[in-house]
């Protein structure tokens, strides 16, 4: 089982707490976390771009000239893809672009991502995210003092102060427990959680 110290705002070590170690110290499993990466890239795509094939263009429903004798290439119709104007050759039509992940997979790439934060020692577990009001410059202060550069804050429930604090700063992104994903776990360097999140994790993941 892993202890990870428990940290204030100000960066000073206040205690230090137990991790479960079937979600935060199992065997990484990098096939369930690329599958993951994969469908939360997949389910990003809105699938609604479109363009006319040559069946679909106006006009070009008589032939252009007779099929021999003016010294011109043949042609059937105006619209086709080689004219200006025609079709569009394999045109591209709205489609769904969503995977299907099963449950077990789903938990199991998140447990391997947050087993290689902390095997990385990039989990940081806060005492809390209390800010006093909402103020971009205390949210940057946080961060130089527990020294974080590009981050995850995850929290227990909505915080309103924390939330807009953060919301201009592009290295930071908060969450919370019940919206985190695999993908913003590995694209941000530290994984900082407040002590009710890991607890509360801990009920709804294990």
């Amino acid at each position: 089982m892993a202890t990870v110290p428990i940290k204030n705002l100000k960066g000073e070590t206040v205690g230090s707490m137990d991790l479960c170690d079937s979600l935060f110290g199992i065997e990484v499993n990098q096939h369930a976390v690329h599958m993951a990466v994969v469908q939360y890239l997949a389910n990003q795509r809105q699938g609604t771009k479109s363009a006319k094939t040559r069946s679909e263009v106006r006009g070009g429903g008589r032939k252009p000239w007779r099929q021999k004798g003016t010294g011109r290439a043949r042609h059937g119709t105006i619209r086709s893809p080689i004219w200006t104007g025609g079709g569009v050759a394999f045109a591209p039509k709205p489609r769904d672009f969503s995977v299907r992940l099963n449950k077990k997979q789903k938990r199991l790439a998140l447990k391997s991502a947050l087993s290689d934060k902390v095997n990385q020692g990039k989990l940081v577990v806060l005492e809390n995210m209390d800010l006093p009001e909402i103020k971009t410059k205390s949210m940057v202060d946080v961060c130089s003092k527990l020294e974080l550069g590009n981050a995850l804050f995850v929290m227990e429930g909505s915080n309103k102060n924390a939330i807009l604090s953060a919301r201009n700063i592009p290295t930071i992104k908060t969450a919370a427990v019940n919206t985190i994903n695999v993908y913003d776990i590995l694209k941000h360097d530290s994984f900082v959680v407040t002590k009710e999140a890991v607890e509360k994790m801990q009920e709804v993941y294990v």
